[in-house]
């Protein structure tokens, strides 16, 4: 049984955190749009072209297909997780709205919990982007990639809440530099994104799969080539069992610095 100070008390009260994000988004909305079809057309086009023509087809995909569903799975990553670190901090430490939030009805909790559902949304709205873009080159099979959204949002989650720890704990954004660097980059080299992970040596395919992003794109792929992916019941309990605990562990670190 946990003690009080360690259980959350979650409620539908995060809902206007974020519908707050929301707002203030809308008024910068076409920009953000704009870039999250600027930059899939960017890696399909440079990566898949020129790799392509020298790797020709992996797994029996032309490699044009396999990287679109790997970015769909990478770009959620690095969406979700810029939202819970630069934009959660900026309104965390510089313009100290969580602090005037809390003079509403709300909690530590309700706040996390908005900003990671917040940062998870924008994920989603980036992975559908890039599916939008895959489409029209033709690299998805069919509307079963359509079942990868729900998929999508909850790697966002995942991703979200992981960040928002980094962000508990940093004292300016220069720290958000190694999150990027241990974490994050080795992550997307070593997950399948790029490069099947049988064609890693043995131990380090075993640790990709100690890493949320891997079961991601276990999921996304086969559902964007048109087939019906295996185990999802376990990827998905991995990438809930990391979001779910960086959840809880951001929301007990920020309950004494915004309390304190």
């Amino acid at each position: 049984m946990l003690s009080p100070a360690l259980r959350l008390n979650l409620s539908l009260r995060f809902v206007p955190v974020w519908r707050r994000n929301l707002r203030v988004w809308r008024k910068l909305m076409w920009p953000s749009i704009i870039g999250n079809f600027g930059e899939p057309i960017l890696y399909l086009l440079a990566l898949g072209y020129g790799f392509g023509r020298l790797i020709g087809e992996i797994n029996g995909l032309p490699y044009m297909v396999f990287l679109a569903s790997g970015i769909v799975c990478s770009s959620v990553m690095f969406t979700a997780s810029f939202e819970a670190l630069y934009s959660a901090f900026t309104r965390f430490a510089q313009q100290q709205t969580w602090q005037g939030m809390l003079n509403a009805p709300l909690s530590v909790d309700d706040i996390v919990l908005g900003e990671i559902a917040w940062a998870a949304t924008k994920g989603l709205m980036s992975a559908a982007a890039i599916l939008i873009v895959a489409a029209l080159l033709g690299l998805v099979a069919d509307w079963t990639a359509l079942l990868a959204l729900p998929v999508v949002l909850v790697a966002g989650f995942c991703f979200a809440g992981m960040a928002m720890v980094v962000t508990a704990v940093s004292p300016s954004y220069d720290f958000f530099l190694y999150y990027f660097t241990l974490v994050m980059t080795p992550m997307l080299l070593l997950s399948g994104v790029f490069f099947p992970l049988e064609t890693f040596p043995a131990l380090i395919a075993e640790l990709a799969w100690w890493l949320p992003l891997a079961h991601a794109v276990a999921i996304v792929r086969p559902l964007v080539i048109g087939e019906m992916p295996t185990d999802v019941l376990m990827h998905l309990a991995v990438l809930l069992a990391w979001g779910g605990s960086g959840l809880w562990v951001s929301i007990l670190v920020l309950r004494r610095r915004l309390t304190a």
